[in-house]
């Protein structure tokens, strides 16, 4: 395979950056912002409660697919039906750093320090993306392990977070799927030579909510439950991956049972 290297332009990832950024300051400036709507009808009054902020969370991570949509419009190599699949990443650490920054008290230094290393996370994120759209590209490797690594990131991020704001687990089920899901298919997508496994990810989504389902109700951190449920995820897709390369289960099965003993090791130790 033919070599080469392809960077984003500085000045369009640094406004896509700023950008995404700026719909993360929405979430300090709105944190009061509820709406309530009220209408009436069959002699019942009907109340909804808007949180500006929701909106806010929704906005971030439309603008980093549409950012990332028109940083791959200058890559000399994009196919115009190949562009949706770098959505994933992006929309997931704007969503993930959006929610984190919705919980965090904005009058405490810790906002900002999520801020500025949501900014880091979201620099790396578009380069690595705007990257692997060249198999050939000299970054590609290194760009796929920022992928995969950033994406199990957010994943234990999100999982921290929604178990540190005691949701109830018929709200925790959706998100848990969806974003075991899309990092599941994500994932093997780069390892397996951008072949789709749809089938793959839905199995290791389905199987990830029931263990988060297990572990909802056990009195513990929420360290020790993002780690906890974060092991087998990681196992699971990495399994997956082996397999679906051809190599026997027993070779497959080693690396995945090291870093479950690894993570549920440090979980425990943590929690």
């Amino acid at each position: 395979m033919k070599s080469n290297h392809y960077s984003p332009a500085p000045n369009r990832i640094s406004v896509l950056v700023a950008i995404v950024l700026l719909a993360f300051t929405l979430v300090r400036l709105s944190s009061y912002s509820v709406y309530i709507l009220a209408s009436e009808a069959f002699g019942r009054i009907f109340r909804f409660e808007f949180d500006l902020r929701i909106l806010t969370i929704l906005l971030a991570s439309g603008l980093a697919a549409a950012g990332m949509d028109w940083l791959l419009r200058s890559h000399p190599l994009i196919k115009e039906k190949h562009r949706i699949e770098h959505w994933f990443v992006p929309m997931l650490t704007a969503l993930v750093l959006s929610v984190s920054l919705y919980l965090l008290p904005s009058e405490t230094p810790w906002w900002w320090v999520g801020f500025g290393v949501g900014g880091i996370f979201l620099l790396f994120v578009f380069w690595a993306e705007y990257v692997v759209v060249s198999p050939g590209d000299t970054g590609y490797p290194t760009a796929v392990v920022v992928l995969t690594v950033t994406s199990f990131t957010l994943y234990l991020i999100l999982v921290l977070v929604l178990r540190y704001a005691n949701l109830r687990l018929f709200l925790l089920t959706p998100a848990f799927f969806i974003a075991s899901f899309l990092v599941s298919l994500r994932t093997l997508h780069l390892r397996l030579g951008r072949r789709w496994e749809a089938a793959w990810s839905v199995g290791i989504a389905l199987i990830v909510v029931q263990i988060s389902a297990g572990l909802h109700y056990l009195p513990i951190s929420p360290v020790r439950y993002g780690l906890l449920l974060l092991a087998p995820f990681y196992a699971l897709v990495s399994l997956s991956a082996s397999l679906l390369e051809g190599m026997p289960i027993h070779r497959a099965a080693v690396e995945p049972a090291v870093m479950v003993l690894l993570i549920w090791g440090a979980g425990i130790w943590l929690g």
